[in-house]
């Protein structure tokens, strides 16, 4: 098969293309060229113009697109519908089907998490049909970003009407996957640092807001994430089709991090504050009272996507490679050690 990846560089996307190469397929990845990861010579480079998102893609590198004549296009990059607008122009007629990631940041639960959405916490677990937010860009600024900052693909950000217009186009069929936090080595978003950190530094105690130690959010590892988009790529019977996926058990955030200890031979406690209590740069500052755990069920079912690796290896290979592989940069503040200190003094946890 001929697969032509849109964003096919960093984390998620790069898994899933070395993941599509071992499977011996015929791969493009359209880039910025901003980074050259270690792929095999047989994949196709073609470069954007553009250093920033959304991807435009340039008549010279629609030619290219043409030339290389792919059945089926991974578009790892689809941030919102002038991405989708500009992905069904350029490749209705030119490919079979259209694969978009997307995110579980599309449903109304993840929006009461961070204050997006208001009302009661909604049904567990959360399947493709539960309701989408109601509230539409959720990370735009006011006023909006200028045109030419890096970060104004965010006032452009929402997976719901790219998802919209992917999946209304007949004569490119879609596919669309919603992922989980996704983890493990490569993860830019280092989710398991804060807490490994602590450990390494020998701290006898972690704190956790006691609603938000039981809180709970599906996560993936990035090996199963990158099968299950290699399932979706290659498997018609996904044509037209949504999929959730995840981990089938999603722990709370204390079961999380006191199985991060085990691997990492801590020695300490974890200590449950009360809600809202702690100092303030070790709130998240989200609605813990609605969990967002989600049912994969539908692509284990029609696709046959099983994991490829374990939950527990999967965290024994991410605890490793943050050891290995530490944040660039570390804002103190939030490890104030003292503060945390103090706090468990006056509070006599």
């Amino acid at each position: 098969m001929r697969i032509l990846v849109i964003g096919g560089t960093h984390f998620i996307g790069l898994a899933a293309v070395r993941r599509l190469s071992e499977q011996g397929h015929d791969i493009a990845v359209f880039h910025r060229g901003q980074s050259e990861p270690e792929l095999p010579s047989s994949i196709q480079h073609i470069h954007s113009e553009g250093k920033h998102f959304p991807v435009h893609f340039s008549s010279e590198s629609v030619e290219a697109f043409r030339r290389f004549a792919p059945d089926v296009v991974l578009h790892m990059v689809l941030f919102g519908e002038q991405d989708a607008h500009e992905a069904v122009k350029t490749f209705k007629g030119e490919a079979r089907r259209l694969v978009a990631i997307s995110s579980q940041d599309v449903y109304r639960a993840f929006g009461r998490v961070n204050g997006h959405e208001g009302g009661a916490p909604d049904p567990l677990p959360i399947t493709e049909d539960s309701p989408l937010r109601e509230s539409r860009y959720p990370y735009r600024s006011d006023p909006p970003r200028a045109s030419d900052d890096p970060q104004r693909w965010m006032d452009l950000y929402d997976k719901i009407p790219a998802e919209q217009i992917i999946m209304s186009e007949r004569e490119l069929p879609g596919t669309v996957l919603r992922l989980p936090a996704v983890y493990g080595p490569g993860d830019f978003q280092h989710r398991h640092f804060p807490w490994l950190k602590r450990m390494q530094d020998q701290r006898p105690v972690i704190l956790l807001d006691e609603a938000e130690a039981r809180w709970r959010w599906t996560y993936g590892y990035i090996d199963n994430i990158a099968a299950a988009i290699a399932l979706a790529v290659t498997d018609e019977r996904a044509r037209g089709r949504i999929y959730n996926v995840g981990e089938e058990t999603a722990l709370s955030m204390e079961e999380r991090v006191r199985l991060v200890g085990q691997l990492a031979g801590w020695r300490g406690r974890v200590v449950l504050a009360p809600q809202g209590r702690l100092p303030e740069a070790l709130k998240w500052g989200i609605n813990a009272g609605q969990d967002v755990v989600v049912d994969s069920s539908r692509i284990r079912r029609e696709l046959g996507y099983r994991e490829v690796v374990s939950v527990d290896e999967a965290m024994k290979r991410t605890v490793a490679w943050e050891n290995e592989n530490p944040p660039e940069e570390i804002d103190a503040k939030l490890f104030d050690y003292a503060a945390e200190d103090a706090f468990l003094a006056d509070s006599h946890l």
